[in-house]
């Protein structure tokens, strides 16, 4: 994981935390919470939380080292998959507001963050309930459809929908502001990334029969690895939809709502990412918008996309340095049963953005 220090005073100060700004999140981070699956859990001393996901955090205790996990789990694959953009998912250390000013404007790069750390709650916990370790949940018992030709239903389905329900609850619990747009975004990001994990949950199967004839098989429902949510949820972020906001009046108030900008392109599904605000360049160091710059990161001289050279670097150029590494080479298996290899040192040409 990325952590990024007060660099050149860009975003020393900024402790600024907005209204909508989740920052729950920091649990996934902050060092005073790195243990929380093995010290008791203040729900009180969890920075951001509304009332209705104090009084979650209350009543599901046992499971809230999984929603930290989840959250953390979730900030990874977001700097998995943008390690070569101009926006790394960077995240600072020592603050509450761990991504910065980057996700106070409703942008890609917010819808992405929501979709993708609510679907590793919901990860994270429907894991926990298969593997036993929360006690309060268990195998899916009630997911079972029709038998299929040569196997049965078996094994220990995972509970995906209590995963989604916690996901839900208590990351939606802060998005209760009808009047605000922004609210609106969060919650459609959020569902989208939980969609993801149900429509990529699958049927595993295993064989039974004597030197693995397979004469039986035992199905059971499984989510996938969660490298294939963060690939959906990429996909979906090169492919957001931009919206416009409206406001009506209703019996209950004015209320705020999200159409598609353009009525030429397909209206987006409750499974796509949806944004209303531009995102900045991310070229240059910008305290107002959170942006560190590309300056010094690693570029890829031979790529044409967005982590070239060309690209990342934003015009400016880059530099080369050469970089002799040790490695393990000529590796030989010996019977039985270890393997013995060399150290061989390897040149490296490294380019890096002026």
């Amino acid at each position: 994981m990325i952590f990024v220090g007060c660099f050149l005073l860009l975003l020393c100060g900024l402790t600024r935390v907005m209204a909508s700004y989740p920052i729950w999140w920091s649990l996934a981070v902050r060092h005073q919470y790195s243990s929380l699956g093995t010290q008791p859990i203040l729900c009180s001393s969890i920075p951001g939380l509304v009332p209705k996901q104090l009084g979650f955090c209350r009543n599901y205790l046992e499971i809230m080292p999984n929603v930290a996990e989840g959250v953390k789990i979730g900030i990874q694959e977001c700097q998995h998959q943008f390690r070569g953009r101009r926006w790394n998912c960077t995240t600072i250390n020592d603050n509450l507001a761990i991504f910065g000013p980057v996700l106070d404007k409703a942008t890609r790069e917010s819808a992405f963050v929501h979709a993708i750390a609510s679907a590793g709650v919901a990860f994270a916990v429907t894991r926990a309930c298969a593997d036993g370790s929360a006690t309060i949940c268990g195998c899916d018992t009630r997911y079972k459809g029709p038998p299929g030709d040569g196997w049965k239903w078996g094994g220990c389905s995972e509970n995906v929908d209590f995963g989604i329900m916690v996901s839900q609850e208590f990351a939606d619990a802060r998005e209760n502001r009808r009047t605000d747009a922004r609210s609106a975004m969060n919650l459609r990001n959020n569902k989208a990334g939980r969609l993801a994990l149900s429509d990529k949950s699958f049927l595993k199967c295993k064989c039974h029969g004597l030197s693995g004839s397979c004469e039986v098989k035992t199905c059971w429902r499984s989510q996938p690895d969660f490298r294939v949510i963060g690939n959906d949820m990429k996909d979906k972020y090169d492919s957001a939809s931009e919206m416009v906001v409206e406001k009506h009046k209703e019996s209950r108030g004015w209320v705020a709502t999200l159409r598609p900008r353009y009525n030429y392109f397909k209206p987006p599904t409750e499974r796509d990412l949806v944004y209303y605000e531009s995102s900045p360049n991310f070229c240059d160091p910008n305290a107002e918008t959170g942006s560190f710059g590309t300056r010094d990161r690693v570029c890829n001289l031979t790529s044409h996309g967005i982590d070239g050279c060309d690209l990342l670097c934003c015009g400016r150029g880059h530099n080369t340095r050469t970089e002799r590494r040790k490695e393990k080479c000529h590796c030989i298996f010996h019977w039985c049963c270890y393997v013995r290899c060399q150290e061989c040192v390897r040149v490296y040409d490294v380019h890096t953005c002026k």
